[in-house]
């Protein structure tokens, strides 16, 4: 237990805890903003490992770490409009689209790599581009002691909380945002009083596949530097959790994934402890399933509070 605490107060598992939580947050964004346009993404986990996959063998090709990154960005994005094409145009159920698009990412991704290096786990055999940190800017960071060891993270890390702040700008402060929100509160009115509607889900859709390629693209060239099969391992479906469990709100969103992040850093600190590898195995996905729990207990609840108030001045009223 003693060692425990140790490990959870220390500098490394801080810095682990924003380098796991980093994948989480930039899909839970982009899968905010799908929900909020009433498109909710589910494919986050296929856009995600499509755009890890092509990152890396486009940096290998070229030598270059932001043209592989650039790649990814754009063949996760591609992914996510045809999602909105077989949904909005061919009138294709979004849940069972979605679904497809995983499986077929799954197994695309490994026939691709297999194509490439013979190797149906991994392109751990080719010299991939990483994505730079922030000491590669700052010299002398890593003399820092924890400070450094805390603030030497990717930049894509430093990404994703800035487009937090971003997206929530853009949701709640723009044009464009408030539309999309009043598209997934009620197309019918959004479209009453002239908002394109299907316009505004494709945007949706778009942005999301944009954010989540840009976390699978963190998983394969910052977190580490090469492409592993179904290397995502759920946190799309994590990030869609996250989604719910932050009020459907940006920073609410940010602050879910943390806790996410942590239940996951905390797993990988137990590794190197004597705790049985099962357990620790289980814990992110546990931390997931109890806070949905907890959640679906406070909106119940909140529920019962507001119906009781309605009850409340419905009888003073009649009295």
């Amino acid at each position: 237990m003693e060692q425990a605490l140790q490990v959870i107060f220390s500098a490394a598992f801080i810095a682990s805890v924003l380098r796991v939580s980093t994948p989480l947050i930039l899909p839970a964004l982009g899968g905010l903003i799908s929900e909020l346009g009433g498109v909710i993404n589910i494919a986050l986990e296929g856009i995600m490992l499509v755009a890890a996959c092509t990152g890396v063998l486009v940096s290998v090709w070229t030598g270059s770490a932001w043209v592989g990154a650039l790649a990814g960005l754009l063949l996760g994005t591609l992914v996510a409009l045809a999602l909105a094409f077989f949904h909005l145009n061919l009138k294709a159920d979004l849940i069972l689209a979605a679904i497809a698009l995983n499986l077929l990412a799954s197994g695309g991704t490994i026939f691709v790599v297999y194509l490439v290096t013979r190797d149906k786990s991994s392109t751990s055999r080719l010299v991939s581009g990483q994505m730079p940190f922030l000491s590669d800017f700052v010299p002398g960071l890593r003399e820092l002691g924890d400070i450094g060891r805390i603030l030497d993270q990717n930049v894509l890390t430093y990404a994703a909380f800035l487009l937090t702040a971003v997206v929530a700008l853009f949701l709640y402060r723009t044009r464009t945002g408030i539309h999309l929100r009043a598209v997934g509160e009620n197309p019918d009115a959004a479209r009453s009083v002239g908002i394109d509607v299907r316009k505004m889900q494709y945007l949706a859709l778009t942005l999301s596949g944009l954010l989540a390629a840009l976390g699978g693209i963190y998983l394969s060239m910052g977190y580490v530097k090469f492409f592993a099969r179904d290397m995502t391992g759920g946190r799309g479906f994590i990030a869609l959790a996250a989604i719910y469990l932050g009020a459907r709100k940006p920073f609410g969103v940010l602050i879910a994934a943390l806790v996410f992040g942590a239940a996951e850093a905390l797993a990988i600190q137990l590794g190197n402890l004597r705790v049985p590898t099962q357990l620790v195995q289980t814990i992110p996905y546990v931390a997931t399933v109890v806070a949905l729990v907890v959640y679906a207990l406070a909106q119940r609840q909140r529920a019962i509070a507001r119906q009781r108030q309605f009850l409340a001045k419905r009888t003073k009223a009649s009295a």
